[in-house]
């Protein structure tokens, strides 16, 4: 019986060192699982913060940037103008100096040539004149001021331009204020009693002229 008993209580000590030993990886585990998590939570809260800074700066320097392009594109566009302001510096120079029967000729020359250099410079910055004369009227494009007759033009089709109009990389910048053609409508007379009457009374009439004549 004491034998058995000591069986009994070394197999439950053997079982117990077993659990414990269990118990010990387990733990063991359980510590280098927590660590790992812990590190992966410091990389990731490092990643936030930079990540929060890196957009901080970020909101701060966009308006800067922004202004920059903005005054850039002016700096440009400015640039790109200044020589027409120049020949009309040497338009005037030009007009005081010359003879009167030429002065009238070299301004408008002068005036058209510059007219010219700010299309050009508009042109580069994606500005275009709007075509109207001779086309369709297109409500994109054209705002109609008139509208009146000339015989031999299609109905709808621009006569007069009195205000040009531009357009920005294809988009409507100011629509051209333009005169329209305007083809009357024909509108058949409506017979009244007093024409009908008439109009029998002519026909009884040539009826007995015919009849005379045989």
């Amino acid at each position: 019986m004491m034998k058995k008993s000591k069986e009994e209580k070394k197999d439950k000590q053997e079982a117990m060192n077993k659990l414990d030993k269990k118990a010990a990886r387990i733990v063991e585990e359980l510590e280098q699982k927590i660590d790992e998590l812990s590190s992966e939570k410091q990389e990731l809260l490092d990643k936030y913060q930079r990540l929060q800074a890196d957009y901080a700066n970020h909101v701060k320097r966009t308006p800067k940037q922004i202004a920059d392009s903005v005054a850039y594109e002016k700096r440009v566009i400015l640039l790109s103008l200044l020589p027409s302001l120049d020949n009309f510096a040497h338009a005037l120079t030009s007009a005081r100096s010359a003879k009167e029967n030429q002065s009238a000729e070299g301004i408008v020359k002068g005036v058209e040539l510059i007219l010219q250099h700010l299309l050009d410079a508009l042109k580069v910055h994606g500005v275009q004149q709007v075509e109207s004369l001779g086309k369709p009227f297109d409500p994109s494009v054209h705002e109609a001021v008139m509208q009146r007759y000339e015989e031999g033009k299609p109905d709808g089709i621009v006569l007069e331009e009195f205000q040009a109009g531009y357009l920005l990389n294809g988009q409507t910048l100011r629509p051209a204020k333009v005169i329209v053609n305007k083809v009357p409508v024909e509108t058949p007379e409506i017979p009244t009693p007093e024409t009908t009457s008439a109009q029998q009374t002519n026909s009884e009439q040539e009826e007995e002229q015919t009849n005379d004549g045989e």
